[in-house]
């Protein structure tokens, strides 16, 4: 199984649970993957022809997305994880050890997904 996949399947299990931490950093990974696989801008064409020779019907305004491989998905997943334990080492306040921990736990789950695709 894809580690999207996994991940997909987990945010349910994680929302049923009530473990904020892991939801919050399934929801935001699997956003930040949703994202990476958007058409960039500069290749749709923004401007478009003419209204009279604008393509009608169901899927007509359909772009294709780009597809990550599986070393591209485990790269995002390791970069939202390293950003949250940056994140975390920055807030040495005792006002924020409540979010640099949350932050931390919301790392090590993404870090436990990435368990068996090499080290993080």
């Amino acid at each position: 199984m894809s580690l999207r996949v996994r991940m997909r399947v987990a945010l349910p299990e994680a929302m049923r649970a009530r473990d904020k931490a892991a939801v919050s950093a399934l929801r935001t990974t699997l956003a930040a993957l949703d994202n990476a696989e958007a058409v960039p801008v500069d290749e749709a064409d923004s401007r478009g022809p003419a209204l009279e020779l604008s393509p009608v019907g169901a899927g007509a305004t359909e772009a294709a997305r780009r597809e990550l491989s599986e070393g591209g998905v485990v790269d995002i997943v390791r970069a939202e994880a390293g950003e949250r334990l940056e994140a975390a080492a920055r807030l040495t306040a005792p006002a924020h050890a409540d979010r640099a921990a949350r932050l931390r736990a919301e790392a090590a789950v993404l870090l436990r997904f990435l368990d068996g695709h090499g080290t993080p």
